[in-house]
């Protein structure tokens, strides 16, 4: 039987511990990095710099500062990319957001699942879930997404908008819990 390190445990959603010294050395170090990368002015340094820290993203890829994250490594974004003022992906777990997609101010993508069980949180049990996003998207000012969502293509997000469920292509959502509002 072919033992998982913590990393592989904690991109495939499965319980692991986060106190892991190859973890916890990465996370310094994306801290370290993202704090001087986002005081950088010039738009290219910068976006070049924080590309060279994520698992892959495309052509014509742009955020604004303060662009915060855990590792890097599970975040995958296609081309035509922008992302404004204070993107948070917190990426336990893959995130993967296609191409033409634009985020509002304060977007948040959340990954971490944290267990219902007040023992299991109490014994440090860390997980997460996958985070998908289709092509040609738009996030509107301060929507989080949780753990586990798949949003389509062509989905229009709300300002405001908590998802906590998974929607289809050519839809637009709003709310809390974010619901259809709108068949595109």
């Amino acid at each position: 039987m072919i033992k998982l390190s913590e990393r592989e445990k904690m991109s495939l959603g499965e319980p692991y511990n986060q106190f892991d010294p190859e973890l916890i050395q990465r996370r310094k170090m994306m801290r370290k990095q993202l704090q001087e990368i986002n005081q950088i002015d010039d738009n290219e340094e910068r976006n070049q710099r924080f590309m060279a820290l994520l698992g892959d993203a495309g052509d014509d890829f742009f955020v604004e500062s303060d662009f915060k994250f855990d590792y890097g490594f599970n975040i995958h974004i296609g081309d035509h990319f922008y992302g404004n003022y204070d993107l948070t992906l917190l990426d336990t777990c893959p995130i993967t957001i296609g191409d033409h997609c634009y985020f509002g101010p304060d977007v948040g993508l959340y990954t971490p699942v944290h267990p219902l069980d007040a023992e299991q949180r109490n014994a440090d049990v860390e997980m997460g879930a996958p985070i998908t996003i289709g092509n040609s998207c738009w996030f509107g000012g301060r929507v989080t997404v949780l753990p586990g969502v798949t949003l389509g293509d062509e989905v229009v997000v709300g300002a405001g908008s908590v998802v906590t469920k998974s929607f289809p292509d050519k839809v637009v959502i709003a709310g809390n819990p974010a619901r259809v509002i709108k068949e595109l």
